[in-house]
C-alpha cells in the first residue's frame, strides 16, 4: 500500500505531543515545587517498579537536542505542557523566574526551528501544596489555576498562538480520585464529581484570560479523552449499556463545554447515588465559554455489554478474542477515530478539531543493526491517519494530528515499562533513536 497521505485540508498540521512530568526530569532543580505526581510516584506500590519522573527523559537539559529531532522528523507543531509547580511552586503566591525562563527558551527555540508551539496548561501535575488543601475538589483551586494561567499567558502570549487549558479532565477526575491508580490516588465518587466540575470551571474562567494576554487571533481549546462507544450486540440491553457508557465517559464533559449543561440522565443517576456536582450560579454558563477548537485524545474503541442487573452498575467493557491489542491491552481499531470525529462534528459542531493524542505502546527493542523496527506502531499510525482522512472526507473539520508520543517517557502508573514514543529513549544513557515509525511519520508528512 502507498504511504501517500491525501485529501487533507490546506494548512493541516502534523505534530507530536508530550507532557511535562513525563519527559522533563529536573524534578528538584531551579526552584521547581513538588507536584502530586512527585508525591504519588515516590509512594511505594503506586508505580510499576517504583519508577518516578525525577529524571524521565532529561528533556529539561536536552531541549535543543529534542527540537533538532522534531525538526528532522519534519513536524509542523509540537504539543507540550507547562509544569505548574515549576512556575508557581506553592500553587499560589510567588512565581519562579527560572521556570518561566525555561519555557521562554523552549518557545523561542521551537519558533526558530519553524515549529508551532501548542501549549497545554494542565497535564496532571497539580502542585502538592494545593492538593494538601483539597486539590481540585476545593473550589479555591479554580482561582489558583486562573492566576497560574494569567502568569503563563502573559509571559508567552506574545508568541504562542495555540493554547489548551486542560488535558483529559476525565482522567484527572476519575483515574485520580475514583479509581485511584493516578495521583492523588483517592477513591471517592463525590470527590471525583467535584473535581470534574472544578476542572471544567477552571477551563471556562481561563479562556478569556488567555485571549486577553495573547496575540490577536490566538486559538484556545480544551483536550478531552473521548471514545467511540459501540454495543456488543444490537440487543436493546447492550444498546442501553453503550448509551450509559457514552453519557459518563464522553457527554459528562462534552455537554458542559458545548451546551452549558450536564446530561440530565447522568445527573439523575448520580443523585440516586447521593452524589451531586457542586454547581453554583453562573458555573454552567462559564464552562461553556466559546472555544476555537476541541482537542481529541483517542486510542481505542469501547465495546460494551450490558450486565444482568440492567441498571449500569455491572455493564462490561468487552475485548474481542480475535482482536489486535497494544502493550496497554488496548484494541487496535482505527475506524473508531473516524466514527468519533464525525460524531463530534455532527453533534457538537466545534469550529475545529485536532487529534491531540493518538498512538500505541509496544515492547520495543533496539535490534542488532542499531535500529528499532516497530512495525506494529507504524501500522497503527498509518491506519489512524487514514481514519482522519476519511473523517475529513465526511465533513469533520480536523485541522491537525499529533502522534503520542514524541519520546518514550514516564507512562504514569506504568512507569517506564510501556513505550509509546516514535523516538526510542535508552534511559541509562538518554540516547535517542528514531524508530521506524518516526521514519514513516516523517515520510507521511513530506
Amino acid at each position: 500500500m502507498s504511504d501517500t497521505v491525501q485529501s487533507l485540508p490546506t494548512g493541516f498540521l502534523w505534530g507530536a505531543a508530550t507532557a511535562a512530568y513525563q519527559i522533563e526530569g529536573a524534578a528538584n532543580e531551579d526552584g521547581r515545587g513538588e507536584s502530586i505526581w512527585d508525591r504519588f510516584s515516590h509512594t511505594p506500590g503506586k508505580v510499576v517498579n517504583g519508577d518516578t519522573g525525577d529524571v524521565a527523559c532529561d528533556h529539561y537539559h536536552r531541549t535543543r537536542e529534542d527540537i533538532a529531532i522534531l525538526r528532522e522528523i519534519g513536524v509542523d507543531a509540537y504539543r507540550f505542557s507547562i509544569s505548574w509547580p515549576r512556575i508557581i511552586p506553592g500553587g499560589t503566591g510567588s512565581t519562579n523566574d527560572a521556570g518561566l525562563d525555561f519555557y521562554d527558551r523552549l518557545v523561542d527555540d521551537l519558533l526558530a526551528a519553524g515549529i508551532t508551539p501548542f501549549v497545554t496548561l494542565y497535564h496532571w501535575d497539580l502542585p502538592q501544596a494545593l492538593q494538601d488543601r483539597g486539590g481540585w475538589a476545593n473550589r479555591e483551586t479554580v482561582d489558583a489555576f486562573k492566576a497560574y494561567t494569567d502568569v503563563v499567558s502573559r509571559r508567552l502570549g506574545d508568541r504562542v498562538r495555540n493554547w489548551i487549558t486542560h488535558n483529559e479532565p476525565w482522567c484527572v477526575a476519575f483515574l485520580g480520585n475514583l479509581v485511584g491508580n493516578h495521583a492523588p490516588g483517592l477513591t471517592d465518587l463525590q470527590t471525583a464529581i467535584s473535581v470534574a466540575h472544578h476542572v471544567l470551571l477552571s477551563h471556562g474562567v481561563s479562556v478569556p484570560v488567555i485571549r486577553d494576554n495573547s496575540v490577536p487571533g490566538a486559538q484556545v481549546g480544551i483536550t478531552l479523552n473521548l471514545n467511540h462507544v459501540e454495543p456488543l450486540t444490537t440487543s436493546d440491553a447492550d444498546q442501553a449499556a453503550a448509551h450509559r457508557d457514552d453519557l459518563k465517559s464522553n457527554r459528562w464533559f462534552l455537554d458542559p463545554v458545548f451546551r452549558g449543561e450536564y446530561p440530565r440522565e447522568m445527573v439523575d443517576r448520580y443523585e440516586q447515588l447521593g452524589v451531586m456536582a457542586p454547581i453554583q450560579a453562573g458555573d454552567l454558563e462559564c464552562m461553556a465559554a466559546p472555544i476555537d477548537f476541541l482537542g481529541v485524545n483517542n486510542y481505542f474503541r469501547t465495546l460494551v455489554k450490558a450486565g444482568p442487573k440492567g441498571d449500569g452498575s455491572d455493564d462490561e467493557h468487552v475485548k474481542p478474542a480475535d482482536g489486535s491489542y497494544t502493550a496497554m491491552g488496548w484494541e487496535v481499531w482505527p475506524d473508531a477515530l473516524r466514527s468519533l470525529l464525525v460524531r463530534l462534528h455532527r453533534d457538537y459542531q466545534p469550529q475545529r478539531l485536532y487529534v491531540t493524542e493518538n498512538g500505541a505502546a509496544y515492547a520495543d527493542e533496539v535490534s542488532t543493526d542499531g535500529h528499532v523496527h516497530d512495525v506494529a506502531r507504524t501500522d497503527y499510525i498509518r491506519g489512524h491517519i487514514r481514519a482522519v482522512q476519511r473523517a475529513t472526507a465526511e465533513g469533520a473539520p480536523v485541522a491537525g494530528y499529533f502522534v503520542w508520543s514524541f519520546l518514550d517517557n514516564f507512562e504514569w502508573a506504568e512507569g517506564y515499562s510501556k513505550r509509546f514514543g516514535i523516538v526510542y529513549v535508552d534511559y541509562p544513557t538518554q540516547r535517542r533513536i528514531l524508530k521506524d515509525s518516526a521514519l514513516y511519520y516523517s515520510k507521511a508528512i513530506r
